[in-house]
């Protein structure tokens, strides 16, 4: 959310805050919003448990509707998250049929269009490493943000 956004939000967030817990208690949720907070780049809705999805979606819907919001200018919601890395073995070095090392760009588009891969952010370029001078595997060293629980790296080991 900008900073002009923010700013009209957090105004009114005591309201705010009324309405989105009877938002959630409408689709029977037992969770409750406690305080609005902005910081340099975004707005920070508290609440009394770890949301799950359907009340997020209650939660940014309510943000989204709201009058004088530049819907446009708003970021998904999205839970705390955490950093994992996942390490990627017996991959060929060289591309197939060339005589070039293989590069984050190939494995971050090799990521993006394989289907185990749906749903995984990834954090930073991929780090590739030889395995020795003379065999011609790599090891590539991957982060993704990943959810408290990590389900998403336990997805994709084996």
């Amino acid at each position: 959310m900008g900073s002009d956004n923010g700013k009209i939000f957090i105004k009114s967030s005591d309201d705010h805050v009324a309405n989105l817990n009877c938002a959630l208690k409408s689709i029977k949720s037992d969770t409750i919003v406690e305080f609005i907070c902005i910081n340099h780049c975004s707005l920070i809705v508290t609440a009394n448990k770890i949301a799950i999805l359907s009340e997020l979606c209650v939660v940014e819907n309510y943000i989204k509707n709201t009058t004088f919001v530049d819907s446009n200018n708003i970021q998904s919601a999205c839970l705390p998250r955490s950093k994992s890395y996942l390490k990627i073995l017996d991959i060929f070095y060289l591309i197939e049929g060339t005589n070039m090392p293989i590069n984050s760009s190939v494995v971050e588009s090799i990521i993006k269009s394989t289907h185990i891969f749906d749903n995984v952010h990834i954090v930073s370029k991929s780090y590739i490493i030889k395995v020795s001078p003379k065999s011609d595997m790599a090891i590539i060293w991957i982060n993704i943000w990943d959810s408290q629980s990590g389900t998403s790296t336990k997805m994709l080991i084996n």
